[in-house]
């Protein structure tokens, strides 16, 4: 894929998933990586991996949430790489339960991962990604950041925020005229572990919600998703849904307006019945 040789990107969450697929494609592309992750054994594969297509890398144990610990690795990205040019905020965890019984810690570590982070890795790259004269932050939402579903109020506060903060955010690059593009992404149905690794309330057979998941909802490959995600950060786009079920959803909330509600609490409340 053109227009990534010689870029230095940075990929979190890339031990696994759509961070993983990114990374390569972007090695291949002629990029070269730094990528970081808390599961130390897939960030290790990630990496052997990248090596054994030369594909320059540093890899590094990197918690999201951990504000001072992200500023830190920033810099040391940049005095390795000597500059940085895109970073791609793609960690994330997910959550299922009703707002009734969730713990206040439940949606705190959802918030912390999913949006934190993103304004953790967006705040700490972006002056380096200014002084590269040719910057990009990609932050990675959801379908989820389009339309609210029942059970995912913590997730779809998080991936809503992610889509408030980066569509602001490219505004004002655009306003102040800086050397920085920003594109927001919006994943539908990947075939990742984000759902078998995913968190729930007692009540809920979290391993049922994961199979339902990749049964019914799962569609795109990681592989394809990054290609699409790659095709629209070399466009600049703004905006990138990926995969079939995104751009078809997304259409659907555009013409029903707040009446996708009562259609999509339904279908929920069915997958989720059958779950248990």
């Amino acid at each position: 894929m053109q227009g990534f040789a010689g870029k230095v990107a940075v990929v979190t969450g890339a031990g696994s998933g759509i961070g993983r697929a990114l990374a390569l494609e972007l090695g291949r592309s002629g990029a070269k990586l730094a990528i970081s992750d808390v599961d130390v054994a897939g960030l290790a594969e990630t990496e052997a991996l990248l090596k054994s297509i030369g594909a320059p890398v540093k890899a590094d144990r990197l918690d999201v949430t951990e504000r001072e610990a992200f500023l830190i690795y920033a810099d040391e990205v940049k005095e390795h790489f000597g500059v940085v040019h895109q970073i791609y905020n793609n960690a994330g965890i997910a959550f299922t339960g009703d707002v009734e019984v969730m713990g206040f810690k439940d949606i705190e570590r959802v918030m912390d991962v999913d949006f934190w982070g993103v304004v953790n890795g967006t705040k700490a790259f972006l002056p380096h990604l200014l002084e590269s004269g040719d910057g990009h932050v990609i932050n990675v939402s959801s379908l989820f950041g389009i339309f609210a579903v029942p059970g995912q109020s913590a997730y779809n506060a998080a991936k809503f925020a992610v889509r408030g903060f980066t569509e602001a955010l490219r505004q004002e690059m655009i306003t102040k005229k800086r050397p920085v593009a920003v594109t927001t992404v919006h994943p539908g149905g990947i075939k990742t572990a984000i759902a078998r690794n995913a968190g729930s309330v007692e009540d809920l057979d979290a391993a049922d919600l994961a199979a339902q998941f990749d049964k019914k909802l799962a569609r795109t490959s990681p592989e394809r998703a990054a290609e699409i995600i790659l095709e629209a950060v070399r466009k600049k786009k703004a905006r990138v849904l990926v995969g079939a079920d995104a751009k078809s959803l997304d259409v659907l909330v555009r013409i029903l307006g707040s009446n996708y509600q009562s259609i999509f609490s339904r279908v929920m409340g069915m997958l989720v019945k059958n779950g248990h």
